[in-house]
């Protein structure tokens, strides 16, 4: 299965920084040790062009960020500290959501070792995001040519308001989000379906709200490629999940989400969203859990007739 990756998907940040960067390294080395990956799966992204960009965020707040000049409430919401690395680094990110794109409209699945900044609005960033990788990828897509509806499918624990947002107004984009109702952010977005769950939502009530609701998205949104923000931060003990799931919950979660997308013929392209479990080596654990899940459907696929 073909993933994008980047040894600059980690930039350094300081030392009591909650954003675990160090995940990105841990988890492609998790994989290649669990030989999931091997160096031909590997997709090396490039920094995304502006004209790329430009599709999604306006030239101002681009402007800032490439001059790093963004206001200092700006960088504030933003949540960490704008370099240049961190330029190049989101900028590598979102072009490796656009590779994985490709890929699984080739391959049927592929995936991001980074992305799912899903906070990261037309004008501003907040909540850790600086671009909106899904977004970004799905106006390249269409530029490319594709002109079939996309389902957006974000599990992270919190709403996917800037991804809500940048496509409210926009029909062929079926936007579902599960998450915590009481977390982050205070005031949420509207997506095309949301549904908000109670602070300690364990395995079984998850599931059984998640298979009906992403049945009646894929039904509804009969999409030509499905976006998978696969946020690890629902687990209990996650700093800021505040929701329960166990890690076998957690399985069965990428089980069911890539067996409906695959079972309905759709490509689906994984990308990460949050996660912040006690320490870094447990949310690249957490993290590859998709991954796992993911590369047994690929290879059932192929040893199928």
């Amino acid at each position: 299965m073909r993933v994008s990756y980047h040894p600059d998907y980690r930039v350094d940040l300081p030392a009591t920084h909650p954003y675990p960067m160090g995940k990105y390294p841990l988890l492609h080395d998790l994989l290649c040790e669990r030989g999931l990956l091997a160096p031909v799966d590997v997709m090396q992204p490039q920094e995304a062009p502006l004209e790329m960009l430009r599709a999604v965020h306006g030239a101002d707040y681009l402007d800032r960020l490439a001059a790093g000049t963004l206001p200092p409430a700006d960088v504030r919401r933003l949540g960490v500290p704008l370099t240049a690395r961190l330029w190049r680094r989101s900028r590598l990110a979102v072009h490796g959501t656009w590779l994985a794109a490709r890929a699984a409209l080739a391959d049927g699945i592929a995936a991001n070792l980074a992305g799912g900044t899903h906070h990261a609005f037309a004008d501003h960033g907040e909540g850790f995001c600086v671009l909106n990788d899904v977004a970004v990828s799905i106006q390249a897509l269409r530029r490319d040519g594709f002109a079939e509806r996309v389902l957006v499918v974000d599990l992270d624990v919190h709403q996917g308001n800037g991804t809500a947002t940048i496509f409210a107004d926009d029909p062929e984009v079926y936007t579902l989000s599960l998450h915590g109702e009481r977390n982050y952010p205070a005031r949420k977005a509207r997506s095309t379906r949301d549904l908000g769950l109670p602070d300690g939502t364990g395995d079984d009530e998850y599931l059984a709200v998640l298979g009906p609701t992403l049945a009646v998205a894929l039904r509804d949104a009969d999409p030509g490629i499905v976006f998978y923000v696969a946020g690890v931060d629902v687990v209990a003990g996650d700093r800021y999940g505040r929701l329960a799931l166990s890690e076998a919950g957690l399985r069965r979660r990428e089980q069911a989400v890539i067996g409906a997308v695959r079972d309905a013929d759709r490509p689906l392209a994984i990308v990460l969203g949050g996660g912040y479990a006690p320490s870094t080596l447990r949310t690249a654990q957490l993290h590859a859990i998709v991954f796992e899940e993911a590369a047994r459907r690929w290879h059932l696929e192929r040893e199928t007739p």
